[in-house]
């Protein structure tokens, strides 16, 4: 009789917790929800770094749609001023300046630029960055200088540089945007991976850090997405084969999610004031792996590796996307991502993503810019 009556009590102690943690799930959720409508976007001044194409200029988009006057940068003139031409046809009130933040003076005239423009800067959204794919026997020390300038050291200096004005004013809102490349590292893309990996850690410990001044910082961690930017990111070794493998995974509909879904999730999680997101549920999954089995995940991810194209005898320069066309890529299977790059400038005017053009080998210092 005790022991029947203790199996009862356990039990409903346990029904009891269970209904009191999906209850408090939900009040979670509704809280979050409710502080993301409260977040008025309107007369907000916001900064898109890498706001010229790609994923930046699809967040810029869906800003301008929510009213934030916006400042945007890149290093390619003429992407950035037919993106500034785009927002303004959709209303949006907009700054564009061509700006590598790599270099920190730059970076520090270009927010004090937006200061005198629009005035203190409520949001920043680092989102430029650069990739560079292909085998570790490919990759340069002048590879990791180059990746980690942008992907790094470009989101510190800017903001180190809208610091000042957010602590003077005690608020404000730094969004970073990683990539799952930040939480498990993938074969290939080893430069990007170590960049995005320090920017997760820089990202987390200032918002323990910030919070004191009242200050958000978020951190983001997409998985694949069509945004059509592997033209413009740069292949090595077999680069037609690297860029066959690199579109074709950003095109495929089940592992994948739009640029558009992506920008409404980090500006949601912007205005709730979130800590991580990590964007798909194919990105969650392999980041949860990967903390549950960082041995197994690692491991799987050495087979991907021997199915990769393999390192040529003899290396080569950095070619972009747009030069290694192959028969796989363009084609019918890239079709999702080709067209994300004609809908987000990463096509110039004239041009669609599947017109094939002689291959041009670049050096990696002066670099191409890539958002996201």
């Amino acid at each position: 009789m005790h022991e029947s009556n203790a199996r009862t009590g356990s039990s409903g102690w346990g029904t009891a917790l269970a209904l009191g943690a999906v209850g408090l799930g939900a009040w979670l959720l509704c809280r979050g929800a409710n502080a993301a409508r409260r977040f008025n976007w309107a007369g907000r001044v916001v900064v898109v770094t890498g706001g010229s194409r790609g994923l930046g200029l699809v967040l810029a988009r869906e800003l301008a749609a929510r009213g934030a006057r916006l400042a945007i940068c890149g290093r390619d003139e003429d992407a950035l001023w037919r993106a500034c031409e785009d927002l303004s046809q959709r209303g949006a009130c907009v700054l564009g300046a061509v700006c590598d933040l790599a270099d920190p003076e730059e970076t520090q005239e270009f927010i004090a630029e937006v200061e005198r423009s629009w005035g203190p800067i409520d949001v920043l959204i680092n989102n430029a960055g650069v990739i560079v794919v292909g085998p570790e026997e490919t990759m340069t020390l002048a590879d990791y200088h180059f990746v980690m300038g942008a992907n790094f050291w470009g989101p510190l200096h800017a903001i180190r540089a809208v610091l000042p004005g957010m602590r003077a004013r005690r608020q404000g809102r730094i969004v970073n945007v990683s990539s799952i490349g930040g939480k498990v590292s993938v074969p290939h893309m080893l430069p990007y991976s170590a960049s995005k990996f320090a920017l997760v850690g820089l990202s987390e410990g200032l918002r323990a850090e910030l919070a004191q001044d009242g200050i958000t910082v978020t951190t983001i961690c997409p998985g694949l997405m069509r945004t059509g930017s592997p033209r413009n990111a740069l292949f090595k070794g077999q680069h037609r084969r690297e860029y066959a493998w690199f579109n074709l995974s950003d095109s495929l509909p089940l592992l994948t999610i739009s640029a558009e879904s992506a920008a409404h999730k980090i500006l949601d999680a912007c205005a709730r004031g979130d800590a991580e997101v990590v964007l798909s549920l194919p990105a969650k999954a392999a980041a949860l792996l990967h903390d549950l089995a960082p041995g197994l995940t690692t491991d799987a991810l050495g087979v991907v590796n021997r199915l990769l194209p393999s390192a040529p005898e003899v290396g080569g320069e950095a070619v972009p996307g747009k030069d290694s066309v192959s028969a796989v890529s363009p084609s019918l299977l890239t079709t999702l991502s080709d067209r994300a790059a004609e809908r987000n400038n990463e096509v110039p005017p004239g041009e669609r993503a599947e017109d094939r053009s002689e291959t041009h080998h670049v050096p990696v210092a002066p670099g191409i810019p890539y958002g996201g």
